[in-house]
C-alpha cells in the first residue's frame, strides 16, 4: 500500500478555455501538515474543489488510500474522510454550538425528528476529540473567530476525518489564538490525520508545515519538505520575482502637524487618554494585540466611535468628527480591515466602487452623473494602481484580494485627502500584491499625504512606518522612531 493518503498526478481543469490547473501533481502523507501556497488566482481553490468533489477534473489521476478514484462527489468525499474548513467556516450563526455540531450528522443519517439528548451527545463527542470545552448553548454568531474555528474542526472530526483542508484559517486570529490553533493542528497530526494548510503568511508556513506545494499560474513550481526551501526561494517560487524589503524613508515631512490628538477618551472606554501628532509625509504605525484599542482609535478618527473627552485638531483647528460624512469633508479617508463587508460593494462594477466617494465631484450642476465620466475616472485609477482587469465594468467580486484592496484605496485617493487611515492594509493579500501596496503607500507619503497604518502584522509596521505607537488595553504604552523600530523592540513592548 502507498505511503501517501492522497496522490494526484497530471490534474488539469479549464474554464471557458482558460487553464486553471495545468498538469498539477499533489500528494500528502497521513500525519503530515502540507502547506498549499500560491498567489491569488494560481489555482489553489480549484485544486481544493477537485479534491472535495465540487469540481470534476478534465484530466489526471487521483489515488486515495491506494485506490484509484475515477469520480467523486462532495458526499462521497465526506464519506472518504475529506473535510474542508473554508474561510467563512460554513456555520449557522443563529444556531447554538450544539446545533452546529449535530446538524450535519442528523442530515447525513436522514433523521427528521429532533432529539436533544442525541444532539448533545453528538456535540460532546465532537468536542472531546480535541479536548475542547465550550458552552454548548452559546450562539455561534457571538463566539470569537478562534472559537468558531475550533468548533468547525470538531465538526469535521465527527466524520472520521482523514484529510482536513484549512483555507486561510489564521486570517482573523490574534497571535495567541494562532498559537492555540497550531497546538490543535499538531495534535491532529500526531493522531495520524493529514492536514492541508492554505496560507499567505510565510512565518506561519515555516512554523506549522512539514511539506509545501507552491503553485503559480496553475502549475506546480515546487513540492518538497518545507525545511529544504529557503524563505527567499519560497517567495521567488511564489511570485516569480526576487522581493527585498523596501523600508520607508520619509523624504519631506512637514514642520507642523496636520493631525493632533489630545487626551482622547471614547465613550465606550476602549481608548483612554490618547495623544499623538501626525505630519504630512509621515507614515505612523499603530499596533497592538486584538482588543488593544487600535481599531477603535481609527473608528473615532473617522467618526464611527463617539468621543467622551479630549480633542482632535486638523491643520491647527479643533474639529468635531461626528460621522464619516464629516470626516470625508475634513479630507480624512479610512480603509477598513474587512474590505469585503465594509469597504466594497462586491456585486457592483469596479468603476462604481472606485468612484463611490467621488460622486459629488463627478456630478454636474444638476447633480447628474454621466456613466462615461464614471468609466473615465475609474480607468485613470485602474492605470495608476495597475488594477488587473481589462474592463472596469466587471464586478469587483471578480478580482483577487490584492486588486480589491487597490479599488478601496482608489476610492479614497480619488478625493484630495490630508489624512489616510489604513486598518490592516494587506490582510488576506498575497506576497506580491502586498509588496505593491506597500510601495504605493510609500509613494503617497512622499507626495505629502499623512498616513496611519493600523496593523497587528509587526513586520508590516517595521517596514513601512517612520514612527510607531504601541497600544495595550486602550492606552498608548510606548512610541519608537527611526532605527529603534525593530520587530524585537515592537514585540517586547506589545507583550
Amino acid at each position: 500500500m502507498s505511503e501517501y493518503l492522497l496522490e494526484m498526478s497530471g490534474i488539469c481543469k479549464s474554464f471557458a478555455g482558460v487553464h486553471a490547473l495545468d498538469h498539477v501533481d499533489f500528494k500528502i502523507k497521513p500525519g503530515r501538515v502540507m502547506c498549499l501556497a500560491g498567489e491569488n488566482g494560481c489555482g489553489k481553490s480549484t485544486l481544493v474543489k477537485i479534491i472535495s468533489g465540487v469540481y470534476t477534473r478534465d484530466e489526471g489521476t487521483v489515488v486515495y488510500e491506494g485506490r484509484t478514484i475515477s469520480k467523486i462527489t462532495p458526499a462521497e468525499a465526506t464519506k472518504l474522510g475529506i473535510q474542508v474548513i473554508y474561510q467563512d467556516l460554513s456555520i449557522f450563526p443563529n444556531l447554538t454550538v450544539m446545533e452546529n455540531l449535530a446538524v450535519n450528522s442528523e442530515i447525513t443519517a436522514g433523521r427528521k425528528l429532533v432529539n436533544r439528548k442525541r444532539w448533545e451527545a453528538t456535540a460532546k463527542e465532537a468536542l472531546s476529540k480535541i479536548g475542547y470545552d465550550i458552552d454548548l448553548n452559546a450562539r455561534m454568531g457571538e463566539l470569537s473567530v478562534a472559537d468558531k474555528q475550533l468548533v468547525a474542526i470538531c465538526r469535521a472530526l465527527l466524520f472520521n476525518a482523514k484529510l482536513i483542508i484549512m483555507d486561510e484559517p489564521t486570517t482573523a486570529l490574534t497571535k495567541k489564538e494562532v498559537d492555540a490553533l497550531f497546538k490543535t493542528v499538531r495534535a491532529l497530526k500526531d493522531s495520524g490525520i493529514a492536514i492541508m494548510f492554505i496560507s499567505h503568511k510565510t512565518e506561519e508556513i515555516y512554523e506549522i508545515s512539514d511539506d509545501v506545494c507552491i503553485m503559480r499560474n496553475g502549475k506546480n513550481v515546487y513540492s518538497g519538505p518545507t525545511a529544504e526551501v529557503s524563505r527567499d526561494d519560497f517567495i521567488y517560487y511564489l511570485t516569480g520575482r526576487r522581493i527585498q524589503p523596501d523600508y520607508f524613508i520619509p523624504k519631506n515631512i512637514s514642520k507642523e502637524p496636520v493631525l493632533e490628538v489630545k487626551n482622547l477618551t471614547l465613550k465606550n472606554n476602549k481608548c483612554r487618554d490618547i495623544s499623538f501628532e501626525l505630519k504630512k509625509g509621515e507614515i505612523l504605525g499603530v499596533t497592538g494585540l486584538l482588543g488593544s484599542g487600535r481599531t477603535e482609535l481609527a473608528l473615532a478618527l473617522f467618526g464611527l466611535d463617539k468621543v467622551a473627552s479630549g480633542s482632535i485638531h486638523l491643520n491647527g483647528k479643533e474639529v468635531k468628527i461626528t460621522s464619516p460624512i464629516v470626516a470625508q469633508k475634513l479630507r480624512i479617508g479610512y480603509v477598513p480591515e474587512d474590505r469585503l463587508t465594509e469597504g466594497l460593494c462586491l456585486a457592483q462594477p469596479i468603476a462604481d466602487n472606485i468612484t463611490l466617494s467621488s460622486l459629488k465631484r463627478l456630478s454636474n450642476s444638476l447633480s447628474i452623473i454621466k456613466n462615461q465620466d464614471i468609466i473615465k475616472d475609474a480607468n485613470i485609477w485602474k492605470e495608476k494602481f495597475s488594477i488587473a482587469t481589462d474592463d472596469v465594468r466587471k464586478f469587483a467580486s471578480t478580482l483577487s484580494g490584492g486588486n480589491q484592496q487597490k479599488i478601496v484605496l482608489s476610492k479614497w485617493l480619488s478625493n484630495d485627502l490630508d489624512v489616510l487611515i489604513l486598518n490592516g492594509p494587506t490582510v488576506g493579500v498575497d506576497v506580491g500584491a502586498k509588496q505593491d501596496i506597500h510601495a504605493l503607500i510609500h509613494d503617497l507619503a512622499n507626495e505629502g499625504l499623512a498616513v496611519i497604518i493600523i496593523s497587528d502584522d509587526v513586520s508590516e509596521v517595521v517596514v513601512n512606518c517612520n514612527r510607531v505607537l504601541v497600544m495595550k488595553e486602550g492606552t498608548i504604552v510606548g512610541e519608537m522612531e527611526g532605527e529603534k523600530i525593530t520587530e524585537e523592540n515592537v514585540y517586547n513592548m506589545i507583550r
